[in-house]
Parts: structure tokens; sequence; C-alpha cells
């Protein structure tokens, strides 16, 4: 950790070499460390500390990105001048709406000194509890555990400067038999909300529970989504809620706002200031982020903006911002993805798992979804497949485990479904961020396909 000074120096040495025109920096420090295991014994340690930059310089409306981890002054003039280089070969953006003005982020805790400090001997201590659990079950357990920290620096040439530490807790782990999986993962800004040894045996029993699959035929099925499935579905949905899918029709809110598309029992809202979650207080223009209600009580609610998709639209900036070139992701970039929500969090209701299995007459409990890919983004239309627990209920009870089916699924229809929403939520961390989701019951979810495993 370097500390809020050190990086608005750095952020300070960036904006002074820029002679003229308008320039961004963000300044990105990471260091995190992460226990691997398989086969029941852990197999390797890694840490990994990086101070990346991402400078964005604007002449006119020629705009230029460069990034760099090179921190010495011959690095990071360097970076300035491939940013305005990059910028002079551009052709002008007419809708850059130029950098924001200073504003008041109000700081948001999400640092937590057990976590900063937790050690390899720490994450050994509990990954060894699941892999001595898993090995007295005849079970085979694998996964992986990352605790770090992470800051983040915002700065401009108009006076904006904003700086946001944080730490974070990883867990997912996967338990296999010769013919069953089961999983559990979590993840959480203060390691004690982690529950390493809990959340393996979860996976142990449910891997116990799923051996000697039976075939069942694709059709649709009431079923009962763990949380771990949810989650798949909440970050789907999100990530079709920003403003740039929206204005090209790509998104499924797009004419639709204010419409009730789904179950009054689903609310997924965006709150990038929740403790609950992992509180990140303004966005990479280092504008305050806002919290925007994407579903409130099944009723398409807002968009997320960013400066750009904010004025172009008329709308007010609810601090949604990607960077131009995220420094350490460069996949995640707001020329291309526009503003999207990072912090989604579905609300929770009322009822247990248990409860939600007792009032299934017949169907089928889901643990999770993987490989999924979107297939229509207007309809929020998903394929992918089950995993790592798959079971028949009948009359209220779950009895045979079964094998995994391929799904072919409209989010948005299948939210349309709910019947029953879990108690408590799940976290974890599936892109960049943590996504926050219970348990729910639909009453109707399509299934095209069967498998061999």
């Amino acid at each position: 950790m370097i500390g809020k000074a050190a990086m608005n120096k750095i952020a300070q040495r960036l904006l002074a070499a820029a002679k003229d025109g308008q320039t961004e920096v963000v300044v990105y420090c990471v260091e995190e460390r992460l226990t691997r295991y398989a086969n029941n014994v852990i197999h390797q340690n890694v840490a990994e500390a990086n101070t990346a930059i991402a400078v964005r310089t604007a002449l006119g409306k020629r705009v230029g990105v460069a990034t760099t981890n090179d921190v010495s002054d011959g690095g990071l003039a360097r970076a300035v001048e491939a940013a305005r280089g990059s910028a002079r070969l551009q052709p002008e953006d007419p809708d850059f709406p130029g950098f924001p003005e200073p504003a008041a982020v109000e700081a948001v805790d999400a640092f937590d000194e057990a976590t900063a400090a937790y050690s390899p001997t720490d994450r050994a201590h509990d990954v060894g509890v699941v892999c001595r659990r898993a090995e007295e079950a005849s079970c085979i357990a694998s996964g992986a555990f990352c605790t770090g920290v992470q800051e983040i620096a915002v700065a401009n040439s108009h006076g904006v400067f904003a700086y946001h530490p944080s730490t974070i807790a990883d867990l997912t782990t996967v338990v296999m038999t010769g013919d069953s999986a089961g999983y559990s993962a979590g993840a959480h800004w203060q390691v004690a909300q982690v529950d390493v040894p809990a959340l393996g045996q979860e996976a142990i029993e449910r891997a116990l529970r799923g051996r000697n699959p039976q075939s069942i035929a694709p059709g649709v099925y009431p079923v009962v989504l763990e949380a771990h499935a949810v989650i798949d579905i909440v970050a789907f949905i999100s990530q079709m809620a920003g403003a740039l899918a929206v204005a090209e029709g790509r998104s499924w809110m797009a004419g639709r706002q204010g419409e009730q598309l789904m179950s009054p029992l689903v609310s997924i809202r965006d709150d990038g200031r929740d403790p609950a979650g992992l509180p990140f207080p303004f966005d990479f223009e280092g504008t305050p982020r806002q919290a925007v209600d994407i579903v409130r009580d099944g009723v398409v609610g807002d968009a997320v903006y960013d400066r750009r998709w904010a004025i172009k639209e008329g709308k007010q900036n609810t601090g949604h911002a990607l960077p131009a070139a995220h420094p350490a992701s460069p996949w995640i970039s707001g020329t291309t993805l526009g503003p999207i929500p990072m912090h989604p969090a579905m609300e929770t209701g009322a009822q247990t798992v248990q409860e939600m299995i007792a009032a299934t007459e017949r169907g089928l409990y889901v643990t999770r979804f993987h490989y999924t890919r979107v297939v229509h983004p207007r309809e929020a239309v998903i394929t992918g497949m089950t995993r790592d627990g798959l079971f028949l209920i009948e009359n209220g009870e779950i009895t045979t485990p079964v094998k995994n089916l391929r799904f072919t699924q409209s989010y948005v229809e299948a939210l349309r479904n709910v019947e029953m929403v879990g108690r408590e939520a799940c976290r974890e961390r599936p892109f960049f961020s943590i996504v926050r989701a219970p348990a729910l019951k639909l009453s109707a979810f399509q299934f095209t396909g069967a498998t061999t495993f």
C-alpha cells in the first residue's frame, strides 16, 4: 500500500508533464495474494504488487489514451507523450464532454486491517481445513482463496483528486467425487465475513449428495435457484443497464422503462456506497456515485450514466464511468462498454431455501450456472449450463441428483416467474466488483438440452 499522498504525487507529476489541453489520470495500485489448491493440497502461493496508470489527454475534441506501470520520471513523461501523440492522430469526437470539475466525494470505509494483513499462513490454515475435511469424506477439493489491497486515485487538470483504498477477500471452491461436484464461493472486503471452512463444508456436502446422478429430460421446470445461480442473473441483467446499451436499443430496458416486466418481488439496486458490497464512492472520472434502482418491485427503473451519456441524453450523471483504458484490465473500457453498474444487488425477501423446496411439488434445485453467454441481448436471452449440484425436487423434498442440463432462457422472463425470494444474500466477485443476490423460487425455467455428466 503506497497511500494517498504518494498516489497524489504520481498524479500531479503526470498532470504537470501535460503542457496543454486537458488531462485525466487514473492510478491503480494493487497488492493481491492468492493461495491455490487442488487434489486436497495447496500447490501455489503467489503475490502481485503493481502500480498501473492510465492517462487520457484531450487536445480540443481529439482524445488519446496511454497506460504504463513505469512510475519513474521518464516513464511518466513517456506515458503523457504517448497519450498526446495518440490524441493528435484521432479524429475529432463531437460528443466529447470534457473532463469534470471537482465535486465533493464523501469517503466510505472499505478497508479492513485484518484483511490487509492476512498472511499465506492464515490462508493456508483456512484452506487446510477444507482440504482435510474433503479428504476425510473421500472427496477432492480444489479452488482459490485471495486476499488483497487495492487503491484507486483519479485526478484531472481541472483540479479533481479522489482517492479510495479497499481490501478484498475472495474464495471459490469446487469439491468433487467420482461422478459429482459441489460448489461454494464468497467475497467481502472483510476477511472475517468469508467463512472458508463453512463454505468448503457446503461444497463437500453438495458433492456427497450429488453422487450417482440420474438422467432427466430437458423441458420447462419449476426451479429453486441457489444464490450462486441468481448472482449470474443479476450480473447479466445489470451489465445491460448502461446508457450506451439502452441508447443503442441493445438493452432489455430500452423503451420499457416504467413497465412491469418482472415479479413485484424483484428489486435490483446499484449502490457504490453500500458497505454490504465492495464500496467505491466515485467513478473513474472522479464523479461521486449515485444509487440507482435498476428494477424496483418488478418495474423497470433507470439506466446508469457517465458524464458523456448524461450530457448526450439530458440525464443526471450517476457516477458510473469506466476508465477510458483500465490500467490493470484492458478489456474494461468505457469507450466500448459505456457506463455500467459495478455494484448490483438484488434485495432479499422472507423465505429460506428449505421453505422454497418445501413449496415445490416437482421441480429442480440448481446450485449454479456455468459458461453463460448472451444469445439475444435485447431480450436478455442467455444460454448456459447447470453445474456442481443439480437435484430433483419431489413433494417438497430433494430426492435425486440429476445430470446437468443446458438452458436457453430470457433472464427477464425468468425474473417474471419469481414466487419466493430468499432472506439471505450471497456475495461473489464474478467480474471486478462484488455482486449480491439471494436464492429464488421460480415457477418456470426452460432447459433445452441434457448432458452425460
